[in-house]
């Protein structure tokens, strides 16, 4: 989210309360900060085979420097090979140590429309660490073949030292200079992907503009083309992992349950508040895939998607079940954020060891028992702050607005009344309201705003 002009001492006031009383946290404690300055003066070794003559680049957002990933193709016959140099956050940080100690109480780097709070000190998720162009640093190398029909499969996983020649940006990155291959993987990965059933998608940005009179909007903002193709890149790698592990009877994994009947009504719903002609014979998948990436209201929608999907989990192997992420139809773990998420940095370290022929060493495999908890509770404390910065913003635009009549419809229903969607401005409320069912169209009216306790209040008038 954006904020400006005169909301913008609200928004701040409102976000340091959500970081108190979400308990987001504040700053490293000495004893972590020191252990970080350590780390980043460890020198490589002969661990780290050298590839800096492989042509590397990231792509992120152009404001971003905690960088995981970097990204080198080539073919090889009908297949193309993705290199993709992933942080190696393990080579800095050792389970036990105060940096991994403190990780464990984190979790996930929290980000606010303010600023993040970081899982790891800056001088290494901003420095030493991150995959920063020109200098060289440690990868964890995965090599990924992705064969013509968009299967995948892990050639191999090294430590390495590499090089990044660019750090390109979503908003600016030309198509000259993205590697020959990378939209070619995004097709093939893609493809699969239909041919499964998944129902993956990448959810836009939720952004606060400034109008041309003085209030403000709620606006979401699509992911560019570049970025969904730059996620296949790191499906097609989480997906190689997640089998490599499940094989070696070892790992931690991403699970999710499908959608169901009655969230399934809901997005009907959705659908129709925002204007969408959702086909009664077409499956919630393929109606995701028919969107305009562009429309704010296909924008609006996928986050009814995501709200309706309900969370997914962290699962440690178990050999009686088969872990399952819905949405990507797939057995999936997830390796390529360890600067971000506290578990990549144990997964990629099993997928090290698998790969190379050798034991998960034990303490890495022991963790996976306790990190499922922990990156539970570090989820839910994000999720809460990211829920009330919404609610916050929420009100935020809608101050000013008390009386005023809104088309909305009825999206779910409980003993606690009913939620209804708003098409615009694109908020999601809570209200008492009788004989109404999911699907109806009602009209509301804004009863009241409160900015310091983010909230707003709405009645049905019709």
């Amino acid at each position: 989210m954006k904020v400006s002009g005169d909301a913008a001492s609200a928004m701040k006031a409102g976000l340091d309360r959500i970081r108190s009383d979400v308990g987001v946290p504040g700053d490293f404690p000495d004893a972590v900060v020191a252990a970080a300055d350590a780390a980043a003066s460890r020198p490589l070794g002969v661990d780290h085979v050298d590839r800096t003559d492989r042509p590397f680049v990231t792509i992120d957002p152009a404001s971003s420097v905690d960088l995981d990933q970097a990204l080198a193709i080539e073919r090889s016959g009908s297949d193309v090979v993705l290199h993709y140099a992933i942080a190696d956050v393990g080579w800095f940080v050792r389970p036990g140590d105060p940096l991994d100690v403190e990780a464990f109480e984190r979790g996930v780097t929290v980000y606010l429309p303010d600023r993040r709070a970081p899982l790891y000190p800056t001088r290494l998720s901003e420095g030493a660490a991150s995959l920063l162009p020109d200098v060289d640093r440690p990868a964890i190398v995965f090599t990924v073949r992705i064969a013509d029909d968009g299967s995948v499969r892990l050639d191999g996983v090294e430590r390495a030292r590499v090089r990044s020649r660019a750090k390109l940006a979503y908003d600016s990155v030309t198509r000259d200079e993205l590697p020959a291959g990378f939209d070619e993987i995004h097709r093939r990965v893609t493809a699969a992907e239909l041919a499964r059933g998944s129902t993956r998608v990448e959810f836009p940005e939720q952004e606060i503009d400034r109008l041309d009179d003085g209030r403000y909007a709620l606006r979401f903002r699509p992911r560019s083309l570049v970025e969904e193709q730059n996620a296949t890149l790191s499906l097609a790698t989480n997906l190689a992992v997640g089998e490599l592990l499940y094989a070696a009877g070892t790992g931690m994994f991403r699970v999710m349950p499908e959608v169901d009947g009655r969230r399934h009504r809901s997005l009907r719903a959705s659908a129709r508040a925002f204007g969408l002609d959702w086909p009664a014979d077409m499956g919630l998948d393929a109606f995701e895939r028919s969107l305009q990436r562009d429309d704010p209201r296909s924008s609006a929608f996928l986050l009814a998607v995501r709200r309706a999907a309900g969370g997914a989990e962290y699962a440690p192997y178990d050999p009686d079940v088969r872990p399952w992420h819905a949405a990507i139809a797939a057995t999936y773990a997830q390796a390529t954020a360890p600067l971000r998420r506290l578990q990549d940095r144990y997964v990629v370290e099993a997928a090290l060891a698998v790969a190379g022929g050798a034991q998960v060493p034990v303490e890495i495999d022991a963790a996976f028992g306790e990190l499922p908890r922990a990156m539970g509770r570090a989820e839910q404390r994000a999720n809460r702050a990211d829920r009330l910065a919404l609610d916050l913003a929420e009100a935020v635009v809608l101050a000013g607005r008390d009386g005023e009549i809104f088309e909305a419809v009825v999206v779910d229903e409980g003993e606690w009344g009913v939620e209804v969607q708003i098409a615009d401005p694109a908020v999601l409320v809570r209200l008492p309201a009788r004989r109404v069912d999911p699907g109806d169209q009602i009209r509301v009216r804004l009863v009241s705003t409160d900015v310091e306790a983010a909230e707003a209040t709405f009645e049905r008038v019709s």
